[in-house]
């Protein structure tokens, strides 16, 4: 459920040997189990959204609710993608040492603390911010861990479905600040989407075989020469550019991001380029680090060089009380 939230943490396998080596707690597991620092990322991206769609004044108790509610669904969508995948996680390097297939945690305690924290989680979108947002954050935990996780190990489309949960969280954020979407906002989710499909498919270029190991179904094992991924890889970063700049054509941010979008596009299209030149593991890392640069700097930007519009700040009026305007 998540900006890259079906992207794997970047470890080779000695280092994930070398984490599994070190002391851990139940509370160290747990975090590991709901995916902390990408969930964290998920967080961040509907906080974006929600200041994009905020006016000059933002509602502060609406922000932390749609902050925390997103975060605890995106715990316990990881927390589910993990209990699904315990056996194929048992078989690749880099996850083998998780909680999950080492023992540390039980699936019956995974499963325990997913429906604990999923459901907190859509009270608190319920109460704390509208229906609308409430509605769109157990879809979107529904779609990651109930049709993208099975999704892996039948289809090569499950990268695409993935993205998709990439992209709801922003909606989200804009939808608590607003109680309705608009073409900004759709804007934003289309960014979002985007950039995970280069971004994933540099990585599942890097761990081909760990993922083959597992049974998983990515572009790479049925692109063994990789024409095909480093292709799509370019095209989604071209992609990128006018879907950004269009924030600024709407009137939703200022020339500046529409020049560090342009900037930071530029650059990830050319280390597109330089994998699809030469696809290897060592250009494809580089795809990979310059799309986790990439995304927080536009996002960094986009919040500071956003243009508020007080007509925007509709939805929000009274915080922690259901309120929602229209839909479209």
């Amino acid at each position: 459920m998540s900006v890259a939230a079906h992207s794997p943490a970047e470890l080779k396998p000695d280092d994930a040997l070398a984490d599994a080596a070190r002391p851990t707690s139940m509370l160290s597991d747990m975090a590991t189990l709901v995916k902390l620092r990408l969930t964290g990322m998920v967080v961040i991206t509907t906080l974006v959204g929600f200041f994009l769609g905020s006016g000059r004044s933002v509602h502060w108790l609406v922000l932390l609710a749609v902050g925390l509610g997103t975060w605890l669904l995106a715990g316990s969508a990881s927390a589910l993608n993990q209990w699904w995948e315990t056996g194929p996680d048992s078989l690749m390097l880099r996850t083998r040492m998780r909680p999950l297939p080492t023992g540390r945690l039980t699936r019956s305690t995974a499963l325990l603390l997913a429906i604990f924290t999923g459901t907190f989680g859509a009270v608190l979108l319920l109460v704390g911010t509208n229906a609308l947002v409430c509605g769109m954050g157990l879809a979107n935990l529904v779609i990651y861990a109930f049709i993208y996780t099975p999704l892996k190990r039948i289809t090569t489309l499950n990268t695409l479905v993935g993205a998709v949960c990439g992209g709801i969280p922003p909606l989200m954020g804009y939808a608590a600040a607003t109680g309705h979407l608009a073409l900004a906002a759709w804007l934003l989710a289309g960014i979002l989407f985007i950039w995970q499909i280069p971004h994933f498919l540099a990585l599942s270029w890097m761990y081909k075989d760990d993922y083959a190991r597992a049974g998983f179904r990515m572009l790479p094992m049925r692109d063994p020469r990789g024409v095909l991924t480093a292709n799509m890889a370019v095209l989604y970063s071209l992609l990128l550019l006018p879907i950004s700049v269009a924030l600024t054509l709407l009137g939703s941010a200022g020339a500046a991001f529409a020049a560090i979008a342009a900037a930071l596009g530029t650059a990830l299209v050319l280390l597109a380029i330089g994998f699809r030149m030469q696809r290897t593991r060592t250009t494809a890392r580089r795809l990979f680090l310059a799309s986790v640069i990439y995304l927080p700097l536009l996002l960094g930007a986009l919040v500071i060089d956003r243009v508020p519009h007080e007509s925007h700040a509709t939805g929000a009026r009274h915080p922690l009380v259901l309120h929602v305007t229209h839909y479209y």
